[in-house]
C-alpha cells in the first residue's frame, strides 16, 4: 500500500472532495485529521463503515486507481 499511501498524500488536496463524495459519512473533522494518510483513512472507515482492516485497504486502493491513473492495480 505504500504507493497508494505516496499518491493519496500527494494529492490529498485535490483528492479530498472526492474522498468525502465516496465515503459521505467522513466528517470535516476527519478530513483534517486525515491529511491523506492511508493507514488513518482505513481506521475512519473501518470505524464509520464496519470494514475489516484488508476491505478498507481495497477499498482506498480501488477508489484511487479509478480516480488516479497513475496508481498501480
Amino acid at each position: 500500500m505504500d504507493s497508494t499511501q505516496d499518491i493519496l498524500q500527494g494529492k490529498w488536496h485535490e483528492l479530498k472532495g472526492q474522498v468525502k463524495q465516496q465515503w459521505g459519512k467522513l466528517t470535516d473533522d476527519d478530513m483534517t485529521r486525515l491529511n491523506g494518510k492511508t493507514e488513518e483513512l482505513a481506521g475512519v472507515l473501518q470505524q464509520r463503515y464496519g470494514y475489516g482492516k484488508a476491505q478498507a485497504e481495497t477499498e482506498i486502493h480501488n477508489w484511487l486507481a479509478k480516480h488516479d491513473p497513475t496508481a498501480k492495480k
